[in-house]
């Protein structure tokens, strides 16, 4: 069998995903304790900084939880919706693209 070898010359056009905020929105009702425990185990938080965003959450009604990659930010708004659901309380993440 011949020994085959091409080249090929293209060039590949690689482009940075678009990136998006996911923002956790105030309530009135779902506890601060609460919104802490998501932004620990949903964003990877420390408490200090869960804290300090849940404490801006409260004071300015949204803050950014964290930018992700479009499936990315999907999931951390699935998932806080998803716990929040199961543990019964109203907490509203959406994402918007970073720009």
């Amino acid at each position: 069998m011949p020994k085959i070898e091409e080249e090929l010359d293209f060039a590949l056009a690689l482009e940075e995903p678009r990136m998006f905020k996911v923002l956790l929105h105030n309530d009135d009702y779902t506890s601060m304790e609460f919104v802490v425990g998501i932004l620990i185990n949903v964003f990877h938080k420390s408490q200090l900084e869960s804290e300090q965003v849940m404490f801006q959450i409260h004071e300015a009604g949204k803050a950014i939880c964290g930018v992700y990659t479009l499936e990315i930010a999907q999931t951390k708004v699935q998932q806080v919706k998803t716990q929040a659901k199961k543990s019964e309380f109203p907490l509203l993440a959406t994402l918007e693209e970073d720009v």
